[in-house]
């Protein structure tokens, strides 16, 4: 049972994080960052957004699956389907080695910190949500 909420919940996890991505690239005033030579990418919202409600999304799962007297696959496939699908570590560490690449360090420290900090607040208000 466990495996099959986490495929469902994943499959659903990677359409919500197409949608922000799909979201954020049409209402994106500015895709580029204009630079010598040749365009720099914007920042990464997309990334942030769905990696913090990631974090909210596994520390509620826990708390509402034994609020709600759900088994432990549940929670697994809160945590591992949805969540797993929707967070992407490896688009955000990609994003920091390329605003690192283009000598955009202050935005590369900037995109470690705010993941990390608001992450862990995202994970810590989700635990805390639900007695």
């Amino acid at each position: 049972m466990a495996a099959v909420l986490v495929g469902v919940f994943g499959v659903a996890g990677a359409l919500l994080r197409f949608a922000a991505d799909s979201w954020f690239a049409h209402h994106s005033t500015r895709r580029t960052v204009p630079g010598p030579g040749k365009d720099k990418l914007h920042w990464p919202w997309a990334t942030l957004v769905v990696n913090v409600a990631g974090c909210f999304i596994i520390g509620i799962s826990y708390g509402l699956t034994q609020r709600l007297a759900l088994g432990p696959e549940w929670a697994t496939g809160l945590a591992t389907g949805l969540a797993g699908g929707l967070t992407t570590f490896s688009s955000w560490t990609t994003a920091t080695v390329r605003l690192v690449s283009e000598a955009r360090f202050g935005s590369a420290a900037l995109n470690i910190a705010v993941n990390l900090v608001l992450g862990l607040g995202a994970a810590a208000a989700g635990i805390a949500f639900l007695p």
